[in-house]
């Protein structure tokens, strides 16, 4: 049997969950090993296990996997064969449960192999959970929405604060808060940030925004114009500006709940804050305040002046 040795690029997190001394000092196993049942199997040892004898991880993070890519892996596997073992844990029915490889699992699966080499781990539920989510979180192309949500189960799941959850996954606390504020966003956000139609740093800025409606403007004008990250974090510095100044005590005369919608309304289109004034004979003036001329330029554009 050839000797498997563990790559070093899994990061601390995982090593130190899987405590695997690997065998350096340990005395050489038989060329041949005897054939031994299931629960007899050594702790850490790595052997080659039927794949229907293999249950996927409950606790696997990634809920989509690129079709493509995976049946490339899966070409690939049917011609050399699966070079990187998955890692599994024995269960008491004699059946293992994947901790870690579901993308090479399911390709082997449809490369139509039988076998699978694996690592044999014994875990409980809870580094299932912390051994899943940091594999994927470290070694796959995660969004940023399922590394936010992956940080937020670590944390609730397994009870650690941020802290202890960056020294897990190798990252410093500022990045883990970043990406937990994402599931503040509105699900329509989050949604454009799972399909990559928006990046990071339009979410960050739009984060910056308080008000959910302005948000939603903005949004959806990145998606109909192709904002830069830049023009974005301008438009979120001009709102917070507006929300600084003194708030009017008195509200205007005439001002009914219509009125007072469609000001909501036009608030939202322009993503600044709008004054409606009427007064009681029906007349009245809209202001549309601006802090630059580069604002300026983009409400005017709204106007399609």
């Amino acid at each position: 049997m050839t000797s498997f040795q563990r790559k070093t690029g899994l990061g601390r997190g995982l090593s130190a969950l899987l405590d695997d001394t690997e065998t350096a000092h340990a005395p050489k196993k038989s060329a041949t090993p005897p054939a031994t049942a299931p629960e007899a199997r050594p702790e850490s040892s790595i052997g080659s296990i039927a794949i229907a004898d293999i249950e996927t991880n409950p606790y696997q993070p990634r809920t989509e996997f690129d079709q493509v890519s995976l049946h490339e892996l899966s070409e690939s596997i049917r011609v050399q064969g699966l070079i990187q073992p998955i890692t599994v844990r024995r269960m008491d029915t004699g059946k293992y449960q994947l901790i870690s490889g579901e993308r090479r699992f399911r390709a082997a699966k449809l490369a139509g192999l039988d076998d699978i080499p694996a690592y044999v781990r014994s875990a409980n539920d809870q580094q299932m959970l912390e051994m899943a989510l940091i594999e994927n979180i470290q070694r796959e192309n995660l969004n940023a929405i399922e590394v936010a949500l992956s940080f937020q189960r670590m944390m609730e799941e397994c009870n650690l604060k941020q802290e202890q959850l960056g020294e897990r996954v190798g990252k410093n606390r500022t990045t883990i808060t970043n990406y937990l504020r994402l599931l503040k966003l509105p699900p329509e956000i989050q949604v454009s940030i799972r399909d990559q139609k928006i990046s990071m740093g339009h979410a960050r800025a739009l984060i910056n925004v308080d008000d959910v409606e302005k948000q939603l403007f903005i949004h959806q004008e990145i998606i109909d114009k192709g904002l830069s990250v830049r023009r974005v974090e301008e438009m979120a510095r001009s709102i917070h500006a507006l929300q600084l100044k003194p708030k009017a005590t008195k509200q205007p005369a005439g001002t009914s709940f219509e009125y007072q919608k469609l000001q909501k309304d036009l608030a939202s289109k322009f993503a600044t804050k709008v004054k409606l004034k009427v007064g009681q004979n029906g007349k009245g003036a809209i202001e549309i305040p601006f802090v630059s001329n580069d604002d300026l330029s983009r409400i005017l554009e709204l106007l399609d002046w």
